[in-house]
């Protein structure tokens, strides 16, 4: 029950007591069958009553605040740790969405950037099936790939692009090899509509007349770079025709291998991107190889004379030994003299040395004379 409810309830039941003592009283005045005194006894016991009723009420309503006071209390301590635990809760619920909220806005900037390049790659797609729609556009497209692949393997020197022939054609790509083979003349020029059309057929009569149309235009287009891009006396006895596209290549040796092998008979060599990288490579090594021979006369003109000058240095060296030795032998006869000389100056000391010591009267001793030989 709330503090003000027993309060009121308190105060509710001391006034109902006050209210039967003095209907109690009233009543023993009308019955008329008492005294005063018992008047005046019964005022005063009706005074003490109501003394002890105030009292009893203000011990009430005193308990009664103290239960307030007391019940206020827990209610704020209650109230209290509820408000802690309910901003805690919040506080960590805030923290969780706010994380949640962070990895959410990185996943959605992941897809966002995924969208985006899905977008460029569309574009692109849709740029590259305009361009292979394109006859001219195609043709680009694979003078600009033959370009980068023959650019990026081979030197400058070893290949030519829009060269004209003696017949007026002019090849996308001639790979200058030296005789023999020659000049290697490439196209880059292939019909794609017969093969999207062969990939798109919806139902076997579409696919087989598809076929029937892909394999005579690879047929034509096969011999029309036999008929102008071999020239007898001028490039080499085959040509290279370059597919853009691995796909194609794929399709013509999984489905058409007679066109392949007519290729071959024509001398007309169908390449891929990949295939192409490969044979530009052996033409690198071939190239290299070729002009280390053509350099090998000369490395071997410059060791001969090479070995010329060690031989007159070989023979020069030997006549500064011989003078060496020369000088050293004759070295070694001055050296004989110079003894001899001393031997002999020695010798005359000694003679003079004796001749002081004897005295006066002694004869000098005889010194031989050396001989003209010595």
């Amino acid at each position: 029950m709330e503090p003000d409810a027993l309060l009121f309830a308190g105060l509710g039941l001391a006034a109902g007591a006050l209210l039967a003592a003095l209907v109690a009283v009233l009543l023993l005045r009308r019955a008329g069958g008492r005294t005063d005194d018992r008047s005046a006894e019964l005022e005063a016991r009706l005074r003490q009553l109501a003394e002890s009723q105030a009292a009893t009420q203000a011990q009430t309503a005193e308990s009664l605040r103290a239960q307030e006071r007391a019940l206020a209390e827990a209610l704020d301590n209650r109230f209290g740790d509820f408000a802690k635990k309910v901003g805690d809760r919040l506080q960590e619920s805030a923290q969780a969405q706010g994380s949640t909220l962070g990895e959410l806005r990185e996943r959605l900037a992941v897809i966002d950037k995924a969208q985006q390049n899905i977008t460029q790659l569309s574009s692109q797609v849709v740029g590259l099936q305009d361009i292979l729609s394109n006859k001219q556009a195609r043709g680009a497209f694979g003078e600009v790939q033959l370009y980068d692949l023959v650019t990026s393997i081979l030197p400058p020197s070893a290949y030519s692009f829009q060269a004209s022939l003696s017949t007026g054609v002019r090849p996308d790509c001639q790979l200058l090899l030296p005789n023999p083979p020659g000049p290697i003349a490439i196209d880059s020029k292939f019909p794609l509509e017969s093969y999207r059309a062969l990939r798109d057929a919806g139902d076997e009569a579409g696919y087989q007349a598809a076929m029937r149309t892909f394999r005579r235009d690879v047929q034509v287009h096969v011999r029309a770079v036999q008929a102008k891009y071999i020239v007898p006396g001028e490039t080499a006895e085959s040509a290279l025709l370059f597919l853009p596209s691995e796909a194609v290549y794929a399709e013509l040796h999984a489905n058409f291998p007679e066109l392949v092998e007519e290729s071959y008979r024509a001398r007309v060599w169908i390449v891929s991107p990949t295939t192409l990288m490969a044979t530009l490579n052996t033409v690198r090594a071939v190239l290299k190889d070729v002009r280390m021979r053509e350099q090998a006369g000369v490395i071997q003109a410059e060791v001969q004379r090479l070995l010329d000058d060690v031989r007159r240095l070989d023979e020069r060296v030997g006549k500064l030994q011989r003078h060496f030795d020369q000088s050293t032998e004759d070295l070694r006869q001055i050296r004989i003299s110079t003894e001899k000389v001393v031997k002999r100056g020695e010798r005359i000391e000694e003679v003079q040395v004796e001749s002081g010591e004897s005295g006066e009267g002694l004869e000098p001793p005889q010194v031989s004379r050396p001989h003209a030989a010595e």
